[in-house]
């Protein structure tokens, strides 16, 4: 038996857009911590250290976010004997993918910090850790504003994986309305119409915030 989409299937639907901004949200909160400690690697002296934080960022970003979810979700019921359900499956898949783009974009930034300042701060004979700290990460963050609020756009689409699993995001409660009103051409370019509401300001947001950090950088990303 069919039915219409009327207001209820709408609130539905928005039921799931609810999920996708909480996943969105959990994955890139959780995804910083180890993001910044990959860049931190990445741009440390000691060079196994830039091998190892080298070696987890290529195979994130190398391989399909949604192998990582199937081995996530999929893989630890069959190595560990360690069925989770699909919030936790995603929410970590989603989670190390955030962590090597984040920390291939902060990386960016640390390093585009010029000489000068990490000569000034030697010269102050901080150690490293205050140099990082004190000097170079306040000012790569300002620099990785942009381009992070560009990945939390990347990040927000690839929830759309989590409907493979059976997690009732954005794209899932899409597709159980479509199979109970047979109304595809009304709820799925309503579905793109929400992903478009919550990525386009960001969008804005990320070209303005870079439009304003070039302005008044001037040069301060050149070595």
């Amino acid at each position: 038996m069919t039915r219409g989409f009327g207001w209820s299937e709408f609130l539905f639907v928005l039921g799931g857009l609810r999920w996708t901004i909480l996943l969105s949200l959990a994955a890139m909160g959780c995804g910083g911590v180890p993001g910044l400690l990959v860049a931190i690697l990445r741009t440390a002296p000691i060079r196994p250290l830039r091998w190892l934080a080298r070696g987890f960022i290529e195979l994130l970003q190398g391989t399909p976010v949604l192998m990582q979810l199937f081995l996530t979700y999929y893989g630890l019921a069959v190595v560990l004997d360690l069925r989770i359900d699909p919030w936790p499956a995603v929410v970590l898949a989603l989670t190390l993918n955030a962590a090597a783009f984040l920390g291939e974009i902060w990386r960016g930034s640390i390093e585009a910090i010029p000489r000068t300042q990490w000569e000034a701060a030697q010269s102050l004979a901080l150690t490293y850790p205050q140099l990082l700290f004190l000097v170079i990460l306040p000012q790569a963050l300002r620099i990785s504003i942009p381009a992070t609020v560009g990945f939390l756009v990347q990040l927000i689409k690839s929830t759309a994986i989590a409907s493979l699993i059976g997690f009732v995001e954005l794209t899932r409660a899409g597709q159980l309305m479509t199979s109970v009103t047979f109304d595809p051409m009304t709820i799925y370019p309503l579905v793109a119409l929400l992903y478009f509401l919550i990525c386009w300001p960001l969008s804005l947001a990320s070209g303005m915030l870079e439009r304003r950090i070039d302005g008044s950088s001037g040069s301060g990303g050149r070595r």
